[in-house]
């Protein structure tokens, strides 16, 4: 069986899989199973998602990610910070990057502290609902605040409105938020992963402009949001309410290890899944 390499690497505690699409063999698909193979924790590399790097004549690469079922996605931020960081280490680009991704064209600078900035796409339309505040930051996000989150349940309620009527036929991500003492801190159901995640950057991303839109705040802003897996930055500017551009999401994108890792699914797994749909 073949063999391909591959990259891990986590943008505070979001972690992905990322392989240079240039090694793929011609004419190999790269198809659902086996990407929800190589992101599954107990039989593969284990990942909250998974990315091509592909060659571009207009920009530096393109961008695939894939969920970590093994469909494709939507933009993803922390990926994005992480792809750039990746492409820098094939020295693709040199202090900054331009890529192409799901929802369209995005500009990474790599900071002197090894953080890299990802300019995020410009937002035109935030949704006010009777339960928090839905607004699409390159992935549908739906932005709550609560009480005492480190012991609110994350799973069981991101599960519910993950999947409500009112967001399908996509579903949408679940941010749950606490502002304590000039403090902000969120825990995400990611749809895709279909669990609660250490970090989301699209997520964040949506806090830090829910949270500006809540408070009626035109202008420049800088938010520090505290994830699980660490702190995140967003700087914006809100120039009518609800209508923001000039996005940066801030944060660390950090090399773990690589591999190599075969081009079929194992037998084992396909059984396991056989039985995991029976």
């Amino acid at each position: 069986m073949e063999n391909i390499p591959f990259y891990k690497y986590h943008g505070a505690g979001n972690n992905f899989v990322i392989i240079d699409g240039r090694s793929i063999p011609s004419g190999k698909v790269l198809d659902e199973k086996w990407v929800a193979w190589v992101c599954d924790p107990h039989f593969g590399v284990g990942a909250d998602g998974f990315m091509v790097l592909r060659s571009s004549e207009k920009v530096h690469f393109v961008m695939d990610y894939y969920n970590a079922d093994g469909k494709l996605g939507s933009m993803c931020g922390n990926g994005g910070r992480c792809i750039a960081s990746f492409s820098k280490y094939l020295q693709i680009g040199n202090k900054e990057v331009v890529f192409e991704a799901a929802d369209g064209l995005h500009k990474a600078i790599f900071q002197n502290n090894g953080e890299v900035a990802l300019e995020m796409i410009d937002v035109n339309k935030i949704e006010p609902l009777l339960e928090g505040i839905f607004l699409d930051t390159g992935s549908p996000h739906l932005v709550l605040w609560v009480n005492d989150l480190m012991n609110f349940p994350v799973y069981q309620r991101g599960k519910e409105f993950r999947n409500s009527l009112i967001f399908q036929p996509g579903g949408t991500n679940v941010n749950f938020v606490e502002e304590k003492t000039g403090k902000v801190t969120v825990r995400t159901f990611e749809r895709g992963v279909e669990k609660e995640t250490l970090a989301c950057g699209t997520g964040v991303t949506a806090v830090a402009l829910a949270t500006a839109f809540k408070r009626n705040k035109l202008g420049a802003g800088e938010t520090i949001i505290q994830a699980m897996g660490g702190q995140l930055t967003v700087k914006y500017r809100q120039i009518r309410l609800g209508i923001f551009e000039d996005i940066w999401l801030t944060g660390p994108a950090q090399f773990i290890f690589e591999g190599t890792i075969s081009l079929e699914v194992p037998n084992d797994y396909q059984s396991y899944k056989n039985r995991d749909n029976d």
